[in-house]
């Protein structure tokens, strides 16, 4: 059995029991909107609450028939403007582009971090501040700006994106840099090693794993703050358009399809991550070399035939 079908085993555990519990979960959401729908007399296809639960236009919790048509009618044609297909792609690429350039901006910050006490002073508390503000609020402000310099389209969002991102790698990769023992700082400055030949050789190799914990907590940050940037702005593709679109024609069904579309993405953004991290770290899934096997104390050692 490979590696990927053994991580699978559990995911798909998960899966069967949350398919499991779905069903008594959405009979009890659903039969006290169905019985009120019917005391009112809207005109339903069925007679009873049990069996209306299932067929309401407005469910609390879709039923997995309702959530199947819903995908049939977003996922295709494959390439309308409507289609979550092109939607998510987009997203998707607001969320890397916005990833690598808060990997970029992260990066530097931690290093002033690890490098001077005063920077680290001076700093830390108002990037710490900045991650308070509501990005719902600062977003359009944002577009805004950036619409003054010509700078539009999904470009402000993946930007908004590199915003919510920004936080987590720059700390992480900060924890990373400061990782290696102080026996082997002591030992690098015994080799007279100048500051950059130290990060080089061994403050950024330690980093490494830290990274991308780092990334992989970014990464999500960062498709949240790309979905809340195209609903807070006027965006012509995106998920976060299609989830406002929809909530304004109050179409549930439509929604818990995207919401759960936008999950999909998200695992596979990290996933992403995982496959990246497994080219540049082959170290750490190299199987360890079998030890020899050594004898009692006291006991001859067997030597083999031949």
């Amino acid at each position: 059995m490979t590696r990927i079908s053994v991580n699978l085993v559990p995911m798909l555990v998960v899966a069967v029991i949350a398919l499991a519990l779905y069903w008594p979960l959405m009979y009890l959401a659903n039969i006290p909107a169905a019985q009120r729908a019917l005391d009112t007399g809207a005109a339903l296809p069925c007679k009873t609450a049990v069996e209306c639960a299932t067929q309401l236009r407005s469910p609390v919790l879709p039923s997995p028939e309702q959530l199947w048509r819903g995908f049939g009618n977003l996922m295709f044609p494959l390439y309308s403007p409507n289609a979550i297909s092109i939607n998510a792609a987009v997203t998707a690429l607001e969320t890397i582009v916005g990833l690598l350039l808060a990997a970029i901006v992260g990066f530097f910050f931690a290093i002033g971090i690890v490098a001077s006490r005063a920077f680290e002073r001076s700093l830390l508390p108002w990037i710490v501040a900045s991650q308070t503000v509501p990005i719902i609020a600062i977003a359009p402000m944002l577009v805004v700006l950036l619409g003054q310099y010509g700078v539009q389209g999904w470009i402000p969002k993946a930007i908004i994106a590199a915003y919510i991102a920004f936080f987590p790698i720059a700390i992480g990769v900060a924890k990373g840099l400061r990782s290696p023992d102080p026996l082997s700082l002591d030992l690098m400055k015994t080799y007279n090693a100048s500051h950059w030949q130290t990060y080089l050789k061994l403050r950024f190799p330690a980093s490494v794993p830290y990274l991308f914990t780092a990334f992989k907590v970014a990464m999500a940050a960062a498709l949240i703050g790309a979905i809340v940037a195209e609903i807070s702005t006027i965006s012509f593709h995106g998920i976060g358009k299609m989830l406002a679109e929809n909530s304004r024609a109050s179409d549930v069904v439509a929604m818990w399809v995207i919401m759960i579309s936008s999950a999909v993405l998200g695992i596979l953004l990290v996933a992403l991550v995982n496959w990246v991290e497994r080219l540049a770290t082959p170290w750490r899934r190299a199987k360890p070399a079998n030890k020899p096997v050594v004898g009692k104390p006291g006991m001859p050692q067997k030597r083999g035939v031949g």
